[in-house]
């Protein structure tokens, strides 16, 4: 199945797109590719504001032999965008995103990546597995992906950092998962992958932020619990939100249901906002995003 997809994205290409908003921009763009004998598969737009405010495109096209032609293409949208001041970017279903995925000692986040990547439906190539504890060793050494089990605590952090950076530049890594990694990272670690590196946390944020949310929720009686993925900032569980998810519980439901109900949807949560920034979903703008699913 993950072959059968490759096959399928190899003629894919993408135009993510941001300038300010005016008349013309869709009909140049969407001109320039029927000239070029790309066919849109999917467009999806947004503006801020129609008077002077931002405008957000993102374009999905087919066009044969699509990676000899890549270069050319780039080269002559550069006029349109010139124009246009855009900010914009090409993307290549043929290109597959390089992952890290980062995890502690829960490894529930983790096992749903690897089912969803090796049903195809992740299309990205999981490099290498990162933990400072050994519990997932077996199963993601079964799949022949690369373990390191790194130690680490606050004492030896920038030691434990300085190996994660090599290991990322050793793989060439192009996002970072934290699949419930439960160590900080460092300012200078977060700014050197700005908007790469995707948390799951176990709250509907910004609702108990930083640790034991469940307990916190049990003891406050809330009625729904939630989980938040979002991109690493170095302001603690406050970076731009992917996505969001929530169930209702009551009063019924002890602090181990809570964990259990919310484990489920921290697993959903992680894979779609993993999935929709594979596929060049995401836009940030400040600490928000523009998600066109």
């Amino acid at each position: 199945m993950a072959n059968e997809r490759k096959e399928q994205l190899k003629n894919q290409g993408r135009l993510l797109i941001r300038c300010e908003d005016r008349p013309g921009i869709v009909s140049a763009v969407s001109t320039f590719l029927h000239k070029n004998n790309a066919n849109i598969i999917e467009s999806n737009q947004y503006s801020s504001d129609p008077e002077n405010g931002t405008f957000f495109l993102r374009i999905e096209f087919h066009l044969d032999d699509l990676n000899d032609k890549r270069q050319e293409l780039e080269q002559q949208f550069s006029e349109i965008a010139t124009t246009y001041s855009m900010d914009y970017r090409f993307t290549y279903g043929s290109v597959r995103k390089k992952a890290a995925i980062f995890v502690s000692q829960e490894p529930h986040a983790l096992v749903e990546l690897l089912w969803e990547w090796q049903n195809g439906d992740l299309p990205m190539d999981i490099e290498v597995v990162i933990s400072n504890h050994e519990i997932a060793r077996e199963m993601v050494e079964a799949l022949g992906i690369p373990y390191h089990y790194i130690p680490a605590n606050k004492d030896i952090r920038k030691e434990v950092e300085a190996e994660q950076v090599r290991l990322m530049e050793q793989y060439d890594i192009d996002i970072l998962i934290l699949a419930r990694y439960m160590q900080i990272l460092t300012p200078e670690f977060v700014e050197r992958f700005e908007n790469r590196i995707i948390n799951i946390h176990h709250s509907f944020l910004p609702a108990f932020i930083g640790a034991r949310p469940y307990e916190r929720a049990f003891h406050r009686g809330v009625k729904l619990i939630g989980a938040t993925s979002h991109y690493v900032t170095n302001d603690l569980d406050e970076g731009p939100i992917i996505e969001q998810d929530i169930e209702r519980v009551d009063h019924r439901n002890s602090i181990a249901d809570l964990k259990k109900i919310g484990q489920q949807i921290e697993r959903r949560v992680l894979a779609r906002a993993v999935k929709w920034h594979l596929e060049d979903r995401v836009i940030v703008e400040g600490n928000k995003t523009i998600v066109f699913q």
